[in-house]
């Protein structure tokens, strides 16, 4: 049984110290398993007891924090752009916390940019808060270098939230974009019209960065807001 393959994995001061980072999740749903043998574990299954594995990704929803993960990896693993969207969609709804949202990161979403940001653009507008921080940290990690469209600003600046797990992402993706995109970044922070939270995070964010210079995090420092 794969949950059983979970638990002999378990690392006691691990699950304390993982129980204390997503305080969305209940401690007793967590195992206490760590991300690297996850994964190892995520590739083994597929290679070796494939037809089991294929047999969890239907069982949803999971009962422990470590199933989801699990489930995370092994659809990233998987070959199919196809196959991986069809079980990523799937799966998002049952995404429960920051950690299990941004480590669920299939590389093949990267050699179908345009047919993954049609899904991105749909997550977005989704009612779910980690569809749609989910979408937003694929743009984050996707589209900021070679594939990046101003568009894509538009997009996530629209968003509008009372999410804290929302506007989090939101001031990462902005502070990460002021760094690769500053540009095109740089007029939704000095038009001030984003939820105070998000500017001003967004402006720390960009300041803790070291790819950033001193000079331009000193003319940020100038768009902070009063919070409402």
């Amino acid at each position: 049984m794969i949950t059983q393959k979970l638990i002999a994995l378990a690392d006691a001061p691990y699950r304390d110290f993982t129980a204390a980072l997503i305080p969305t999740v209940d401690k007793a749903r967590i195992i206490g398993v760590r991300t690297p043998a996850m994964r190892s574990l995520a590739k083994e299954l597929l290679k070796n007891e494939s037809e089991k594995t294929m047999a969890f990704l239907e069982e949803l929803p999971h009962y422990y924090y470590e199933e989801n993960n699990l489930h995370a990896f092994i659809i990233a693993e998987l070959k199919d752009f196809e196959q991986v969207m069809k079980y990523t969609e799937r799966f998002l709804p049952y995404i429960d916390n920051w950690a299990t949202c941004d480590t669920f990161a299939p590389k093949i979403f990267l050699k179908y940019p345009e047919e993954t940001l049609i899904y991105v653009q749909k997550w977005l507008a989704s009612t779910d808060t980690y569809t749609v921080r989910y979408g937003i940290g694929i743009l984050l990690s996707n589209y900021l270098d070679a594939y990046f469209s101003s568009v894509h600003l538009q997009w996530v600046t629209a968003i509008k939230s009372s999410e804290y797990y929302i506007n989090m992402m939101i001031a990462w993706y902005l502070a990460t974009a002021l760094a690769k995109q500053y540009e095109a970044t740089l007029p939704y922070l000095e038009a001030k019209t984003l939820a105070p939270f998000v500017q001003n995070k967004s402006i720390q964010k960009a300041r803790e960065s070291k790819r950033i210079t001193p000079e331009i995090k000193e003319y940020l420092l100038t768009l902070k807001v009063q919070k409402s």
